[in-house]
């Protein structure tokens, strides 16, 4: 059964509630902490970036077209369009030797407010490279140059490397592969689901590498983690959730669209998955900086950050504070 996790208040009055699920596994892969259905099924949306990102790593293709660090780290990113988020994915494609109108994904405005505006002030197109997945198309069209894959249809579900992708997931996350639904995502890739204890296993196994027993993807883990931290502002951009998170070098993290949010813990050997059901991402902040406090995180400086950024305090257009957020889930063990 659903569970609130969030209820929001106009001044004495609870207006709203965001309900939905929470799993946390160990180290083991098993449940340790619980609110509503850990075994819920939902799109991993963009939070399967990573995983998607993987093969890429695998197969040395960021040495091959002589990627730097940030553009590496965009590829796991839904970047938020800002003026360095758009220089990396040009150069990506400069380096791969093809132009934007390869990318499946549609064209769009910058995510950021101050990028999107800046673009509308100069009468600017929308662009491909615009859109929050412009690094992950770029990657893998990257990976079919580099292994010789056709690269007209590479968002086909049964195209190679949606194949690789796919079988990366399912060895992470331990669901096998005819049990992993597939739909299309909003930017026209493959979008996988998995239940939220499989989507936990999977983000342990970021945090955690030693427990993955494939030496070539093990090493492309350890790569990637290691450039969403040090480049977190590519992951997702300026005071996002995201890369506020990825600050902490203890943690791996990465959202998704309607509401699903993953992160590990390196040292703690815990990782979390969870779905705000109506969809809502404002959330997220106020979940995650619950989660730790009841694991007793002892990072205390994340969990403010996350605080700083959180909705928490509502304001009306006038930025009169006129109501607040609050978390009210208990995890059980």
């Amino acid at each position: 059964m659903q569970r609130i996790l969030v209820e929001e208040y106009r001044g004495s009055v609870l207006e709203c509630t965001h309900a939905g699920h929470i799993c946390g596994v160990d180290d083991t892969g098993s449940i340790r902490y619980a609110s509503g259905n850990p075994l819920h099924m939902t799109y991993l949306r963009s939070a399967a970036k990573p995983f998607q990102a993987i093969p890429v790593l695998q197969h040395g293709i960021e040495k091959r077209f002589g990627f730097t660090g940030k553009e590496t780290a965009v590829i796991a990113g839904s970047h938020r369009g800002e003026p360095f988020h758009i220089e990396a994915v040009e150069s990506m494609l400069h380096k791969i030797g093809i132009g934007e109108e390869k990318l499946v994904c549609a064209s769009t405005y910058p995510l950021n407010v101050s990028a999107r505006d800046e673009v509308v002030r100069k009468s600017s197109p929308k662009r491909r490279v615009f859109h929050n997945c412009s690094g992950k198309h770029s990657g893998i069209l990257a990976l079919c140059k580099g292994l010789g894959y056709e690269m007209e249809s590479y968002c086909d579900p049964e195209h190679p490397a949606q194949r690789q992708i796919l079988r990366t997931l399912a060895s992470l996350s331990e669901v096998p592969e005819e049990q992993i639904p597939i739909g299309i995502d909003g930017c026209g890739f493959p979008v996988f689901a998995l239940p939220l204890d499989g989507l936990a296993r999977a983000y342990l196994k970021l945090a955690c590498p030693n427990l993955i027993v494939d030496v070539q993807i093990r090493s492309a883990v350890e790569k990637l983690t290691a450039l969403m931290s040090e480049h977190n502002e590519m992951i997702a951009g300026t005071d996002f959730i995201c890369s506020v998170l990825l600050r902490d070098s203890n943690i791996v993290a990465k959202g998704g669209a309607k509401g699903v949010y993953c992160f590990g813990l390196k040292n703690e050997r815990l990782a979390f998955a969870l779905k705000v059901l109506d969809g809502s991402e404002e959330e997220w902040p106020l979940i995650v900086a619950s989660i730790l406090e009841q694991i007793n995180y002892p990072n205390h400086a994340t969990i403010d950050d996350l605080y700083r950024i959180s909705q928490a305090t509502i304001r009306n257009d006038a930025n009169r504070i006129v109501g607040f957020s609050k978390a009210v889930f208990d995890l059980t063990e």
